[in-house]
């Protein structure tokens, strides 16, 4: 599979030639799933909590005598079958985060690569570089490159200026290539990868 490279103004000045033991065969749904789900269970808070019989307000003194009364025996006003006691077994501040092993992970970002191939949706630019940090002449090369909705941005060291310049236009994220995810990939309708992007990503799916 070969992709034309352009310029900042959309013309073609070369191309690249992709592997097709990479990018050419089935692309596996099910391991950008997974990788999916992985990075969004990353980013839960887990800040939910609920008190126990340690942590709800009430005395330790037991309510009454054991035997004699009638009524069920009970050591504590803090019980969780007594309204205002603790809860049993309820939630508790935790992380979310899981690994998943390496291969998975690469295997879900080449198919997700895959498909937005076949989509026809990917452009390939010689480099992304500003003069200036200047939001303007950003979005009017973005919108000559074919920019549309949201749109993902990939460079193995993205251009600090371009990318202060970018971060002020809607649907736009840039992300280095050592940083890119499946969930990044499939979550935007247009792809601009750098020259030195797709070389990287060549040799790390590889």
């Amino acid at each position: 599979m070969t992709l034309d490279v352009v310029n900042g103004d959309n013309e073609k000045v070369g191309s690249v030639d992709l592997s097709d033991t990479i990018f050419a065969g089935p692309a596996k749904l099910d391991l950008v799933w997974e990788s999916v789900v992985r990075r969004n269970a990353s980013e839960r808070r887990g800040t939910h909590m609920t008190k126990n019989r340690a942590l709800v307000s009430g005395s330790g003194k037991k309510p009454y005598k054991q035997k004699g009364t009638g009524r069920a025996q009970v050591g504590s006003s803090r019980t969780p079958l007594w309204r205002h006691g603790g809860t049993v077994f309820g939630p508790q501040p935790r992380s979310y985060d899981y690994a998943l092993p390496r291969k998975v992970e690469r295997g879900a970002l080449r198919a997700a690569l895959t498909a937005k191939l076949r989509d026809g949706v990917v452009t390939v630019v010689d480099e992304l570089r500003a003069d200036a940090r200047k939001t303007k002449p950003a979005a009017e090369l973005l919108k000559r490159l074919g920019a549309a909705g949201r749109t993902l941005v990939v460079d193995v060291k993205p251009d600090d200026n371009f990318s202060v310049s970018a971060r002020n236009i809607a649907g736009v994220h840039v992300v280095s290539s050592a940083r890119l995810t499946a969930r990044d990939v499939m979550d935007t309708s247009r792809i601009i990868l750098t020259r030195a992007a797709v070389e990287r990503l060549q040799e790390v799916l590889g």
